[in-house]
């Protein structure tokens, strides 16, 4: 029905173990298919340990929008058995806060939620969570980089100490397996090749003036073969600003960032992933476990902040066997960030003509830099 055939390389490594009952660090990205690497034994194990209707596993996400994901995905994993689950996260109304409650208090099998919610719950007392057998958190990395330790940390002493414990990583910094070691327990280690963009990606960047990116997007958006396209910006307002832009041009785009609310989010993810929309334009709240099929082209509108942000952003382009572009923006104050970028790729990006109809533009040099406390300093 899903029309799954073959594993992929993180399910054949992940499964197994996870069947095995041992605690588990994966690090994979986005587009692997660690969802259900974690989903499937999951489930399985559950169907043959269910006995009452306590909370059995519970995953913990970064955002929202994952959340939803991972629990679409549930439903149709688990669509012929048993196994119930529930979304739990921030921003519902009260119909859902009383579904939440039930399903906390008299006990769905799986509960994928956001940590913030969670906690929100937990302090009620309601929550039903003394018989849990697995936990797992997904995209840890995302979710220490918002702050969200201490949130986690709680969560985890109000669970029983004997269960299997997941934590799904893209990155593993130190401060992940400073946070691996106080909750897993002889955790095998499975590594799936990071920080490298799909190789079907075609990376091209452009060097131009601040003034010249909407013009350049303009521009490239003109081609009516433009069926699907993601814009990142680093901010909300730009991101406002540039889909402004675009609608005054006729093109069909809207923006997606935290200042909208649930259901309006949902409708411009729901619009785009229906190809209603052509153009979302995105803050990173998109970079990181958003589920999209048949994307053409990833644009960063902006520089992103750091190497991992940029391979996350352009992940979301040719997902399984497609081919997809990833066209980035560098403006003279982008260039070192950028540098950064290719030099964590091992590859220098092909930087593309910007067409003479839009002025002369800078030439790429950038100043070597390195990071030292969060600060940037010159060679």
């Amino acid at each position: 029905m899903l029309g799954f055939k073959t594993t992929t390389p993180v399910q054949e490594k992940t499964i197994p173990m996870v069947m095995d009952g041992k605690d588990m660090t994966v690090v994979a990205q986005t587009g692997t298919g660690k969802t259900a690497a974690f989903l499937l034994p999951i489930i399985d194990k559950i169907i043959n340990t269910k006995t009452d209707e306590h909370i059995k596993a519970l995953i913990i996400v970064p955002t929202r929008e994952l959340a939803i994901q991972i629990d679409q995905q549930m439903e149709g994993l688990s669509y012929y058995t048993p196994v119930s689950s529930i979304a739990v996260y921030g921003g519902t109304d009260g119909a859902s806060f009383s579904m939440e409650k039930t399903a906390l208090s008299k006990g769905a099998d799986m509960i994928i939620c956001t940590p913030g919610k969670m906690i929100s719950h937990l302090n009620m007392g309601y929550v039903k969570i003394n018989e849990l057998q697995y936990l797992v958190l997904d995209e840890a990395d995302r979710m220490l980089d918002i702050g969200f330790y201490d949130d986690i940390m709680r969560i985890i002493s109000h669970l029983p100490k004997v269960r299997q414990s997941l934590l799904f990583s893209a990155t593993f910094p130190p401060k992940i397996r400073e946070l691996a070691q106080k909750i897993l327990k002889d955790p095998v280690e499975v590594n799936i090749g990071i920080s490298k963009p799909a190789e079907k990606i075609l990376q091209i960047a452009y060097v131009v003036y601040e003034n010249q990116k909407i013009p350049l997007l303009k521009f490239l958006l003109s081609d009516n073969l433009v069926r699907s396209v993601l814009v990142f910006c680093s901010t909300k307002k730009s991101a406002k600003e540039l889909t402004r832009e675009l609608k005054k041009q006729g093109l069909s785009a809207k923006d997606i960032h935290s200042d909208l609310d649930q259901n309006e989010r949902k409708e411009a993810l729901t619009q785009f992933k229906n190809k209603k929309l052509n153009i979302l334009v995105a803050t990173d709240i998109l970079s990181r476990g958003i589920d999209i099929e048949d994307i053409d082209q990833v644009i960063n509108f902006d520089v992103p902040n750091d190497g991992e942000d940029y391979i996350h952003r352009i992940g979301r382009t040719a997902r399984a066997e497609a081919d997809g572009i990833a066209i980035t923006f560098i403006s003279p104050k982008e260039q070192s960030g950028f540098l950064s970028i290719e030099q964590l790729l091992g590859e220098s990006i092909h930087k593309a003509v910007v067409p003479h109809q839009f002025g002369e533009s800078p030439k790429y040099n950038p100043k070597k830099s390195f990071q030292r406390r969060g600060k940037n300093f010159r060679r």
